[in-house]
């Protein structure tokens, strides 16, 4: 997969820049295989406003289902495709998509032949 402009742009927070995405290195998920994560900004960044990390899912791969307690999450897909599930209910993912995922639902998130990149915003932070 190509990268994103997401992938390669900088980041600022109350005008000051942060960092350059390209600098952060990608992590492999701990729990999801063909899962990796690049977290762009944690709530001490923010003043635990926000956090905000892009999410890879190579193609085929998978998100499993699970829960952020006490935390929304708004995903806006950034490159591919996919198929999330929302408290059962399917939502096509494709570049433009935007889901805001309440605190507490059950979700998970595939990608199809072509994979997925996410921008996955949290309120209140995730880290």
């Amino acid at each position: 997969m190509d990268k994103t402009a997401f992938e390669l742009g900088t980041i600022y927070i109350n005008g000051h820049e942060l960092n350059k995405t390209e600098n952060i290195g990608w992590q492999k998920h701990p729990k999801f295989d063909g899962v990796f994560t690049k977290g762009l900004f944690s709530g001490k960044d923010s003043n635990d406003n926000l956090s905000a990390m892009l999410v890879k899912i190579e193609p085929n791969c998978e998100i499993g289902n699970h829960i952020h307690e006490g935390k929304a999450e708004l995903h806006e897909v950034i490159h591919g495709e996919g198929v999330t599930l929302v408290n059962d209910k399917s939502i096509v993912y494709k570049q433009g998509t935007i889901s805001l995922i309440p605190a507490d639902i059950p979700h998970s998130v595939k990608a199809n032949n072509s994979g997925l990149v996410l921008l996955a915003k949290f309120t209140p932070p995730l880290n």
